[in-house]
């Protein structure tokens, strides 16, 4: 038996064509067979010219960019050097394997002259997200929403301080009218804002001035408009929060990048207008704990949703009696107390919480004052839009709610698993939220017309 290497295979000549080279059940043939990539053509036209040379196919430019995402390269020029090996990308991009493979470089050219400031990557997922719906495979019934940090390109500790005004909360005017209608009823001050003045006292003029309120956060010297993200023991650090929305069948329906130093429960609400502005089939929003607020519960209520919220832990102090404990009757307006003594409302602050405080005097032989408070009498707070929030809390006892809640796991969970893990976006190259968000939609479009590829093909 002859041990000696043949070194004559590489020298062979193969006669046949690049097509006959793919395997049939390659992932871009499936992609390539369910996935009309043409109308980008439409989109992008207004930014090429009509005179001048030939420029390269804005097709085969953005599917370099697809090659990139789906196999998780990081890095055009090596995708690049990909493609040049690679039948299988030749034959996705259209190129013959006597062709020059497009230079790393024309990506990043045609982006800063052509689409940096457009929205033709929101078109492009959107486009593939109706193309995804023209197969009956889009199950928007009940979506899925949570949020996910990616870190930014930013080292950690460069930063400085900043003093930055708090912002105004989407849902914020409509607080705002229903505390001044509670306060005018029971002939209390109208108020004009809510907490983000404050009044102080001016040396200069001696008198007292109204001024907004701020607040101070730490921004990068790398990425400025990356935001601080510290959560539970994940490690500190400046990031972006891709605020998303999935359907049963994981596709992903809408996403809001903002930055890592804003709250869930803050950024929730913009993507979900964005999510009902697109789909009207919607009957039922399922969330994490950190969702679980009475805003958002009173927001899904208004668009006649039902609202999936887990359990969450009671933020009473420990040994002391839970707010649960005090039973709230709606017709009088009152709280009954363990020991059977009354709550009654006194006023309605600026956050939108109403305030019910117990008579001092029965708080001083009560014999579960030890339990209670420390102070001389006990005061519960009720948010407007209660109600809304103890319907969701109720809602989870049910088997409707048991049935559809551990899907969570499957579906939205496991579209950020994919993408970071398969996609690579646990980190990201770019700097600034706009050229982040253009490459979270190209990402998403990607995972979604994979998904579909996967199930057609």
């Amino acid at each position: 038996m002859s041990m000696k290497k043949n070194n004559q295979v590489n020298m062979q000549f193969v006669f046949a064509s690049i097509d006959e080279m793919v395997p049939e059940n390659h992932l871009l043939r499936k992609i390539d067979k369910v996935v009309d990539f043409n109308f980008i053509y439409d989109l992008v036209k207004p930014y090429y010219s009509d005179k001048g040379r030939k420029s390269i196919d804005p097709v085969t430019l953005f599917k370099m960019e697809f090659i990139n995402i789906i196999y998780g390269y990081n890095s055009m020029r090596r995708t690049c050097e990909e493609i040049q090996v690679n039948l299988a990308y030749r034959w996705f991009l259209n190129i013959s394997i006597y062709d020059n493979v497009p230079n790393f470089s024309t990506w990043s050219q045609n982006y800063i002259r052509r689409f940096k400031n457009t929205d033709v990557f929101k078109k492009i997922f959107y486009n593939i997200l109706s193309q995804i719906d023209e197969h009956h495979l889009i199950d928007s019934k009940i979506v899925f929403g949570d949020s996910t940090h990616i870190k930014a390109n930013a080292n950690k500790n460069k930063f400085h301080n900043q003093k930055i005004k708090i912002a105004t909360k989407k849902y914020e005017k409509e607080l705002l009218d229903e505390i001044n209608n509670d306060r005018e009823c029971t002939g209390h001050k109208l108020v004009d804002s809510l907490t983000h003045t404050e009044i102080i006292f001016d040396e200069e003029t001696g008198e007292e001035k109204k001024v907004e309120k701020t607040k101070n956060i730490k921004v990068s010297d790398i990425d400025e408009e990356a935001g601080c993200f510290h959560k539970g023991d994940k490690e500190k650090c400046f990031a972006y929060s891709a605020q998303t929305f999935c359907d049963m069948n994981g596709f992903v329906l809408e996403s809001k990048l903002v930055p890592g130093n804003i709250h869930d429960s803050t950024s929730f609400f913009e993507a979900y207008e964005n999510l009902n502005n697109k789909f009207n089939s919607i009957q039922g929003i399922c969330l994490d704990a950190g969702y679980k607020t009475a805003p958002i519960c009173h927001e899904i209520a208004k668009n006649n949703q039902k609202i999936y919220v887990p359990y969450t832990r009671s933020k009473s102090k420990k040994g002391y009696i839970k707010k649960y404990e005090f039973v709230y009757d709606e017709v009088y307006d009152v709280y009954i107390c363990p020991n059977n003594k009354l709550l009654t409302y006194t006023n309605t602050n600026k956050e939108g919480y109403r305030n019910y405080k117990s008579d001092k005097q029965d708080c001083i032989d009560c014999p579960f004052k030890d339990r209670c408070t420390k102070s001389s009498q006990k005061i519960i707070t009720r948010h407007l839009w209660q109600d809304e929030y103890e319907k969701a809390d109720e809602f989870r006892h049910s088997d409707e709610w048991k049935k559809i809640y551990p899907h969570r796991k499957e579906t939205i969970e496991r579209v950020f698993a994919d993408i970071k893990q398969k996609f690579n976006i646990r980190y990201t190259r770019l700097k600034g939220l706009k050229k982040n968000q253009n490459w979270l939609w190209l990402v998403l479009a990607c995972h979604n017309f994979k998904k579909m590829a996967l199930k057609l093909g």
